[in-house]
C-alpha cells in the first residue's frame, strides 16, 4: 500500500507502509537509539507525536508483551528507513506491523530518514502528517491544517490516570508510601520504585491538595508526560502548595512542573531530545552520564537563577547537557526537592542514572526519621 508523508514546510514523500491504513498526525520528531522501539511507541510522551527513528534496521525483533511501558501506542505515526517483517528473537510473540496494526497506527518505511533527521536538525520540529492509502495532496494539506501546534497543547490530560490505583497488590512491610502523578508515567518508573521497597500509589494529574493529603504520601513524584508544561496549571498548582511537605522528585515533565512551580520558565527547543545517548554532566561530582531524554521543552537557566532567593531557599542547578548546555537537573536542599530533566527509569537506555531514583528513596527514608 503506498504511504505518505507530508510536512508543513511542503515537502511530500512518498513510501511503502507497513502500518494500519488511515491517517495520523502532529509534531514529527527523531530519537536516535538504536533499540527499544516498543518502549518508545508505548511512552506517553510521545502523545501527539510522529516517531521518526534514525537506526536504519528496525523490526527484527519483533514485539511481545513485556517491553511496553503503558497500556497502548501513543504515538501518532512511525516512519523508518528499513522494517523488518521477519522477527528473530526468542521472546518475539508478533511482528511490529502486526503490533502497529492491530492499535491501528500508521507506518511507513523506505524513507531517506538521515535526509529528514537533517531537516529537522536545521529548520527545527515541524508539524507533518503521515498517511497510508489513496490520499491526495489537498487530503494531506487539510489534515496538516487541522492538528494544532505542540506549544499551547495540554496533553497531559489525556494520558493521565482516570482514577487513582495501587501499583503493588502487595504492600511493602515499613516501605515508604511514594505517590506518583501520573502525567504520562512509564511502567518502569514504578517498577524501579517497586524494587526499593516502596508502597507506590498513582493518581491523576488533576488531584488537589486535600486530594493528594488524604493519601498521607512520604514522597511524591511528578512524572514524565507530553506536550506544554505552562499549560498544566493545576498540576503546577499543586506542586507548588506541596513543596516543603515531603520529598518531591520531578522526572522530565515533572522537572518542568516544579521549575514552573517555583516561579521559573519553559521554552520549546528547536527540536527536542528523543535518544538514548545524550551525555548528560553531574555537576556535583563531575561524571558524565549517557541518559535516556524524550521532551520538546526545557527549564530557562536564567529564570531559574532569579528564584534562588525566594522563599524556596537557595536553588542549585545539579545537571547540565553537554551538547546544549541546556538544564538537565536542580535541588531546592532546603525543602527536599529534586528536579530531573532527563529519564533514569530508561527504557529504553543505559542505566547510569537509576541512582537518581535510590537517592530519592534515601531521601524520604531520612525525612520519616527526622
Amino acid at each position: 500500500m503506498n504511504g505518505f508523508l507530508y510536512l508543513e514546510d511542503g515537502t511530500l514523500i512518498e513510501a511503502e507502509s507497513f502500518g494500519a491504513e488511515g491517517f495520523g498526525g502532529g509534531e514529527i520528531v527523531f530519537n536516535t537509539a538504536m533499540t527499544g522501539y516498543q518502549e518508545m511507541l508505548t511512552d506517553p510522551s510521545y502523545t501527539g507525536q510522529i516517531l521518526m527513528l534514525t537506526y536504519p534496521m528496525i523490526g527484527n525483533y519483533g514485539t511481545n508483551g513485556e517491553d511496553v511501558e503503558s497500556a497502548k501506542v501513543h504515538v501518532s505515526g512511525m516512519v523508518v528507513s528499513d522494517y523488518v517483517d521477519t522477527p528473530s528473537n526468542f521472546r518475539s510473540k508478533q511482528s511490529l506491523s502486526n503490533y502497529l496494526k492491530s492499535q491501528n497506527i500508521v507506518a511507513i518505511h523506505q524513507v531517506d530518514t538521515r535526509y529528514l533527521t537533517r531537516k529537522i536538525r536545521e529548520q527545527g520540529a515541524m508539524k507533518a502528517v503521515i498517511a497510508c492509502g489513496n490520499f491526495s495532496l489537498s487530503d494531506l494539506k487539510a489534515h496538516l491544517e487541522s492538528f494544532p501546534s505542540m506549544e499551547g497543547q495540554n496533553l497531559v490530560s489525556k494520558v493521565s490516570t482516570k482514577e487513582t490505583y495501587s501499583w503493588q497488590k502487595t504492600r511493602h512491610k515499613d516501605g515508604p508510601h511514594v505517590v506518583v502523578v501520573d502525567c504520562g508515567v512509564k511502567y518502569n518508573m514504578m517498577r524501579l520504585l517497586d524494587s526499593k521497597d516502596c508502597n507506590v500509589t498513582v493518581v491523576p494529574a488533576s488531584i488537589d491538595v486535600a486530594g493528594l493529603k488524604k493519601l498521607t504520601p512520604d514522597g511524591v513524584l511528578f512524572s514524565n508526560g507530553p506536550g506544554d508544561p505552562a499549560t498544566v496549571e493545576a498540576t503546577i498548582e499543586l506542586a507548588k502548595a506541596y513543596i516543603g511537605k515531603v520529598p518531591i522528585l520531578g522526572i522530565c515533565l515533572g522537572h518542568q512542573i516544579l521549575a514552573l512551580a517555583i516561579g521559573a520558565k519553559t521554552y520549546k527547543l528547536k527540536f527536542g531530545h528523543h535518544g538514548a545517548n545524550h551525555p548528560v554532566k553531574n555537576l556535583s561530582n563531575g561524571k558524565i552520564e549517557i541518559t535516556s531524554q524524550n521532551h520538546g521543552f526545557a527549564v530557562d537557566p536564567e529564570s531559574l537563577e532569579k528564584v534562588a532567593n525566594r522563599s524556596y531557599g537557595s536553588v542549585v542547578m545539579t545537571h547540565i547537557h553537554l551538547s546544549d548546555e541546556t538544564v538537565e537537573g536542580f535541588h531546592l536542599n532546603d525543602v527536599n526537592v529534586r528536579a530531573i530533566q532527563y529519564h533514569p527509569e530508561a527504557a529504553p537506555g543505559p542505566h547510569d542514572s537509576n541512582y537518581l531514583i535510590e537517592d530519592f528513596v534515601k531521601c524520604i527514608k531520612k525525612s520519616l526519621k527526622n
